[in-house]
């Protein structure tokens, strides 16, 4: 997984990863969001799912404490974080902005 993950972000397209947890009830509201945002970005944004419990060591790697954690990569490079959840406009807006 961690291979693959660094060949994932460090694409020239914008990577969002979403740090979750199965038992996270943030997470499960942030799931249609983003999937709203994947639908209005399509091949300008990739996401990624991340879940903490079966994943420890990357989250460990960039420093999640909660979840759902958003962390934006561009080239390899983190871009923004947030933790909590976001409304659509705000995600789009955010991740329209990292673009240029």
């Amino acid at each position: 997984m961690k291979s693959n993950f660094k060949d994932i972000i460090n694409s020239e397209t914008l990577v969002l990863v979403d740090f979750f947890a199965e038992w996270c009830g943030p997470c499960k509201s942030l799931a249609p969001i983003l999937k709203e945002v994947k639908t209005e970005l399509g091949e300008q944004i990739k996401i990624l799912k991340i879940d903490v419990d079966k994943n420890q060591p990357l989250a460990t790697q960039y420093q999640v404490r909660g979840v759902p954690t958003m962390i934006l990569f561009k080239e390899g490079k983190q871009m923004w974080r947030e933790s909590g959840v976001l409304q659509k406009s705000d995600l789009v807006s955010i991740i329209q902005q990292h673009q240029k």
